[in-house]
């Protein structure tokens, strides 16, 4: 064998180890999409919990971890679809007019509290300052 082909070779063979750990970790053989704990939630919608948490407590470096945080111990008891909804009520909870009265029902309102003392409870254990209703993106 010619030293070229020797080099083809080992870059083959170089290419196919660095390849396998790759596909290990992308296949998921039990099938299991959900995480180790608590509820997947998008992206986007944490990205959005934390900018929006960042605005109402400061945008210093600290309140990235904080704010991250309080979205992961939300995560960790709601489903992603109760959040919304949840987080919906709770930040349309003072809307005003007429268009605010279906936030105003007893459902409505249940469901605002709800969500308000489970951030409150992130809030605390995250070590942020007390959450305000205008917190609740």
């Amino acid at each position: 064998m010619t030293s070229r082909c020797r080099a083809r070779l080992a870059v083959a063979a170089f290419a196919c180890v660095a390849v396998l750990p790759l596909a290990a970790l992308a296949a998921d053989p039990a099938g299991d999409k959900a995480p180790a704990s608590g509820y997947d939630y998008p992206t986007q919608g944490r990205v959005e919990y934390v900018l929006g948490c960042m605005d109402d407590n400061g945008h210093d470096f600290a309140n990235v971890y904080k704010c991250s945080c309080v979205i992961d111990k939300i995560a960790a008891a709601l489903p992603y679809d109760d959040y919304v909804e949840q987080m919906t009520f709770a930040k349309y909870a003072t809307l005003g007019g007429e268009g605010g009265n279906e936030f105003r029902v007893d459902r409505a309102r249940a469901q605002t509290k709800k969500y308000r003392a489970l951030q409150q409870e992130a809030y605390q254990a995250c070590g942020l300052a007390k959450a305000t209703p205008s917190a609740a993106k």
